[in-house]
C-alpha cells in the first residue's frame, strides 16, 4: 500500500514538474470562451505534439466535447498516449454539464451563452454596408440559452406537426418559415427569437473578425454547398461557444425590426432594435450566399410573412 502511494505521489510530482518547464500554451492569449479545443483541433494537436506537451495543453486549455468511446478511438488513432487520454477524460465536460441542456419540447441541445461585452457592427478592417456602421460597444447583461444548431426539420415537425421545407431531411435546417411562424415555434418551446445583438454576440464567440474562423471550415455558403442545405452540426466547425452554422446554411430570423440607420443611435445596453418597422432582420448568410454576405455583422431584411428556401431560425430558450 505504501509503495503504491509513493508511486502516485511521484507521478503527480513529475506531472507538476513538467508544467513548470513547458512553453506557455498559445490558448492563454485567447478569450476564455475560445480556449478549449474543438474535436478537430484536439486531434490535430495530439498528432503534432509529443505526449508531455499534449497533456499540458489539454490540461491548460481544456476540451469542448464530451469524452466518448468514439473520441477515445480517434485520439488513439492520432497517437494519444495514456497520459493524454487521462487528461482529456478529466477535463472534458460531463453529460450533465451545466453549459448544455436539452429542451424536452423540441429535443434540441441549447448552449449557455454568458453575459459580456462586444463590438457590434462592422468588424475592424472589413468592407461593410452602411447599415453595419458604426461599430459600437454593446453589453449583454444577462446570459441566455441558445440552440446549438439551427432548428431542424425533425424538431419543427415535432412541435408544429408540419414541415414546409424545400430540401427534405430530418437533420437539415427547416426553411420556408416566416418570421411569424418562427416566433410561434419559439414560444411553443418556451423561448423566443434572439435579438440582433444577442445573435451577433453569440455568433462572434469572442472573436472580432468578419467570420469566427476560416469560412470553408465553418460555413455552408454559395461556394461549397452544392446548391443545397446540409445537416446541422456536422462537417463544419463550431464557434467558441459551441454553436454550429451561425454563418451559412440558412439565414436566421432575429426578433428585431430592421432599421437601416439604427446603429447610429449606438444603444449600448441590451439593444432590442427599433420600436416599429416594416421588415424584420435576418442574419448569418445561407447556402446560396456570396462570401461577402456570410459575415457576423451582415444584416438583411425580410417581411414578417416572407419565406424562402434559404431562411430558417434558431431559438433562445428562456
Amino acid at each position: 500500500m505504501r509503495v503504491a502511494l509513493v508511486l502516485v505521489i511521484a507521478a503527480i510530482a513529475s506531472a507538476w514538474a513538467q508544467t513548470q518547464t513547458q512553453e506557455p500554451a498559445p490558448c492563454l492569449d485567447r478569450p476564455v470562451a475560445q480556449r478549449p479545443y474543438t474535436r478537430e483541433r484536439l486531434l490535430t494537436m495530439v498528432g503534432a505534439q509529443g505526449p508531455d506537451r499534449a497533456e499540458y495543453l489539454v490540461r491548460t486549455c481544456g476540451v469542448r466535447d464530451f469524452f466518448s468511446p468514439e473520441l477515445a478511438n480517434d485520439l488513439r488513432k492520432a497517437g494519444a498516449e495514456d497520459g493524454v487520454m487521462r487528461a482529456v477524460r478529466e477535463v472534458a465536460p460531463k453529460p450533465a454539464d451545466t453549459r448544455r441542456r436539452e429542451n424536452p419540447k423540441d429535443g434540441l441541445t441549447y448552449v449557455w451563452i454568458p453575459a459580456g461585452k462586444f463590438t457590434m457592427g462592422c468588424s475592424p478592417g472589413d468592407t461593410c454596408s452602411a447599415d453595419e456602421k458604426p461599430g459600437h460597444e454593446v453589453e449583454i447583461t444577462k446570459g441566455f440559452w441558445l440552440s446549438r444548431t439551427e432548428t431542424t426539420q425533425a424538431a419543427y415537425q415535432k412541435v408544429t406537426g408540419k414541415n414546409p421545407s424545400h430540401f427534405k431531411g430530418d437533420d437539415l435546417p427547416v426553411e420556408q418559415v416566416s418570421w411569424d411562424e418562427a416566433v410561434a415555434y419559439c414560444r411553443g418551446i418556451g423561448g423566443r427569437l434572439p435579438t440582433e445583438a444577442e445573435w451577433e454576440y453569440a455568433a462572434r464567440g469572442g472573436t472580432k473578425g468578419a467570420q469566427y474562423g476560416d469560412l470553408e471550415a465553418i460555413a455552408w455558403y454559395g461556394g461549397n454547398s452544392d446548391s443545397k442545405t446540409h445537416p446541422v452540426g456536422k462537417n463544419k466547425q463550431e464557434n467558441a461557444f459551441g454553436l454550429y452554422d451561425m454563418l451559412g446554411n440558412v439565414w436566421e430570423w432575429t426578433a428585431d425590426w430592421y432599421g437601416e440607420k439604427y446603429y447610429e443611435q449606438r444603444e449600448g445596453i441590451d439593444p432590442k432594435g427599433p420600436a416599429t418597422g416594416t421588415y424584420r432582420t435576418l442574419r448569418g448568410g445561407s447556402w446560396v450566399a456570396d462570401p461577402s454576405f456570410v459575415r457576423a455583422s451582415y444584416r438583411v431584411r425580410g417581411g414578417p410573412g416572407s419565406r424562402s428556401n434559404g431562411g430558417g431560425f434558431r431559438c433562445l430558450w428562456e
